[in-house]
């Protein structure tokens, strides 16, 4: 079953569906899933952040960076996306606001598991 993910306007709308990735709560960030963390490579004091990992779902990592492009119009990630493109360039821009995204889409899926579980497991009473 495919992940559902709307956007309208940039904002995030709704997260349905069975997350390609299986269970929400195995992964301790929102950035695992779908390997939109940048690589790190250091030693000492220097510290070299890389391209992104991609260690995750190459399906999930494309559908947020095409999320990314509409959200990168609207008010909520207008200024976000603006700032970075003009420090680092416009394809960095739109992994940062697809790494937000999908920060916000965790948390939708963890919050709607964590209340699933909830409702199923009512309070044990003699």
């Amino acid at each position: 079953m495919a992940v559902d993910i709307r956007v309208v306007g940039g904002s995030l709308i709704s997260v349905t569906g069975e997350p390609p990735f299986g269970d929400v709560s195995r992964f301790g960030s929102a950035r695992k899933p779908a390997g939109l963390t940048p690589t790190v490579r250091g030693s000492d004091r220097t510290v070299r952040y890389g391209h992104i990992s991609k260690q995750g779902d190459p399906w999930l990592r494309w559908i947020m960076c095409e999320a990314a492009h509409v959200a990168k119009r609207s008010p909520d990630y207008i200024d976000f996306y603006a700032r970075i493109a003009h420090r680092r360039g416009k394809k960095i821009a739109i992994i940062a606001v697809a790494r937000k995204l999908l920060t916000r889409a965790y948390h939708v899926l963890r919050e709607a598991d964590e209340a699933a579980r909830d409702t199923a497991m009512p309070c044990c009473s003699p």
